[in-house]
């Protein structure tokens, strides 16, 4: 099996970039159930002209930026791991899985996909708040107590222009979308 380089050199920079955090809702019962394995991926440089990984807004995603992105779903539970790469330094963003794929608008990737509709918390949403290195680079990963399910599946994994708001009126909210990722099984 080959493997992609833009995905070699994402995992490069996986391993030299600082560990990211890891948002644990694994303790918050959300109704889970086994399930069988699903896994969805997306990957891609934010390029003009491409469907897979689109830029939104090129001052927060410069020229170069990629990212991969990767669900991982059994056993009742769910991970979803994001690295990436040439965003701006040392700077917080926020990230989501969204309902829908990504659009040429920032809104048609929908709103956040939740295991539980209408409850906005890490428990049924997906977080993946990160801070890039010196470089540009970074990663978070997540992981959820409950499984995906082929009927509801999300489809997209979007960055936001900053961390996601853990508590008040703008609970889950993270600024304007910055890029997109479509995730495919």
């Amino acid at each position: 099996m080959r493997v992609p380089a833009l995905l070699l050199i994402l995992l490069t920079a996986a391993c030299a970039a600082p560990p990211g955090p890891v948002q644990d809702a694994t303790g918050a019962q959300a109704g889970a159930s086994p399930g069988e394995s699903i896994r969805l991926s997306g990957a891609g440089e934010f390029a003009p002209g491409d469907t897979a990984a689109i830029v939104y807004d090129r001052k927060l995603a410069p020229e170069g930026a990629q990212a991969s992105a990767t669900v991982e779903s059994s056993g009742g539970k769910t991970r979803t791991s994001l690295v990436v790469e040439g965003l701006l330094p040392e700077r917080r963003y926020g990230a989501h899985l969204h309902a829908k794929a990504c659009g040429k608008k920032p809104d048609e990737a929908g709103p956040h996909y939740q295991h539980q509709t209408g409850q906005v918390s890490p428990a049924s949403e997906v977080w993946l708040d990160f801070t890039t290195d010196a470089a540009g680079a970074g990663r978070a990963s997540a992981r959820n107590n409950w499984a995906l399910s082929r009927d509801s599946l999300p489809g997209s994994l979007v960055i936001h222009a900053g961390p996601t708001v853990t508590e008040g009126p703008q609970v889950g909210q993270a600024g304007a979308r910055v890029a997109c990722l479509t995730l495919t099984p």
